[in-house]
């Protein structure tokens, strides 16, 4: 028995919006939307936000976002680190590949904070509003369909399953969509030839002054500076990692090594196999986001390559424009389809653009390798012309279509 409103209903609950998976673009729409005066449901599978190795970087655009809500200087209270630029080495020499310093925006850097902070943060300001509800805990098992049309999810919670009818359903759930999966919705892949191994690593008043950076003369290694750690990542030809454990941790160590900037002893902080999470990565996109009654947002919709941590950003992207476009017909209730299709044409530009990209700085290992050799071309021009970082550091910080709150 759930007590909705006041009313007692046996295993369902009302609302005008029920969002699947409370990251970054489903706290954020969800959020928004109860901001606008909709009834608004966020379920998610967990039972918190604590999990590394996450996307944790914050992007000039989004940062923009929470200015014009007027939450920035409540966000920027957290612990953070700022990166004014991003890094890569290149024969032993530093080059910027990405300079923010002259974006037209009110922060011109990448805020690295964790991500279970940032949830945390979106959680607290949306649970202000008496029509925002948070349920964790709570699993998509299928969706509730009724004469063509989505009408709700069936959710597991600990109590049991539960109905959640609504006017819309929108999959923030992830590259692994059950929501998505449940509509039928088709996924075209572009694949790609790596994967990440993540791992820490203690963080020493010696090392390289990065907040970000690549090291390494093959290019195979990610810095990311947390303040008192570095989240490294090793990249892996796709579907490798299996050879690589049979090979042994001392030989894994050895490899990260040879490309890592830091002390070769750093690597035995790296005790066993359950030190790495391996991060598959993929780029993919639906044909089409939407069927009447749902819609998919983030990487639901758009799978993206970790390069420049762009993932997340395109996903507060993604919330922001559905809540612009969806806010007043989910108030009005009027017909959601135009405005569905509105948000997916919208959308899809910065998305297919942002994929493009990512294809073209990608370059394949060989069958005989296990990392690249040598740095991607596109490190390459930039290191011959300085100024390209400046036009890097607008794709990475802003997009191609930045939204703005309405």
């Amino acid at each position: 028995m759930i007590e909705e409103n006041g009313i007692s209903t046996p295993g369902e609950i009302r609302a005008t919006c029920v969002i699947a998976g409370a990251g970054p673009g489903g706290l954020m729409l969800g959020y928004l939307l109860a901001r606008a005066g909709v009834e608004v449901v966020v379920i998610e599978k967990h039972a918190d936000f604590l999990r590394d190795f996450r996307g944790d970087t914050i992007h000039p655009s989004t940062l923009q976002v929470m200015h014009e809500l007027g939450l920035l200087d409540r966000l920027l209270a957290l612990r953070h680190t700022k990166a004014p630029r991003l890094h890569a080495e290149i024969g032993g020499q530093d080059v910027t590949i990405a300079d923010f310093s002259r974006l037209p925006t009110v922060c011109r850097f990448i805020a690295f904070m964790p991500q279970w902070d940032f949830l945390d943060f979106l959680a607290g300001q949306a649970k202000a509003y008496p029509n925002f509800r948070l349920l964790m805990q709570t699993r998509v098992v299928d969706l509730l369909e009724e004469k063509g049309r989505v009408r709700g999810l069936v959710v597991h919670t600990p109590e049991g399953c539960v109905t959640l009818r609504a006017e819309l359903v929108v999959g923030a759930d992830g590259r692994h969509s059950v929501v998505r999966a449940k509509a039928g919705l088709v996924v075209e892949s572009f694949g790609s030839p790596s994967d990440v191994v993540w791992m820490k690593l203690s963080r020493q008043p010696q090392d390289p002054p990065y907040t970000m950076g690549h090291g390494g003369p093959r290019q195979g290694f990610v810095m990311i500076d947390r303040g008192d750690y570095w989240q490294c990542g090793f990249v892996v030809r796709k579907g490798s990692f299996q050879d690589i454990k049979e090979k042994g941790l001392e030989a894994f160590r050895t490899a990260v090594a040879a490309v890592s900037p830091l002390p070769a002893e750093r690597m035995q902080e790296v005790r066993s196999w359950e030190d790495v999470s391996l991060l598959s990565i993929r780029i993919d996109r639906l044909k089409q986001w939407w069927k009447p009654g749902l819609v998919c947002i983030g990487d639901a919709a758009h799978a993206m390559s970790p390069i420049g941590g762009v993932g997340v950003n395109l996903a507060i992207q993604d919330a922001v424009a559905a809540a612009n476009l969806l806010a007043g017909p989910l108030k009005q209730g009027a017909p959601l389809e135009p405005a569905l299709q509105a948000l997916e044409k919208r959308r899809r530009f910065p998305t297919v653009a942002t994929q493009k990209l990512q294809l073209m700085m990608r370059r394949k290992p060989s069958k005989t390798e296990s990392t690249r050799q040598g740095p991607p071309g596109f490190i390459k021009v930039i290191a011959r012309w300085p100024l390209l970082s400046h036009l890097a550091g607008r794709l990475i910080g802003l997009g191609f279509r930045p939204e703005h709150i309405k």
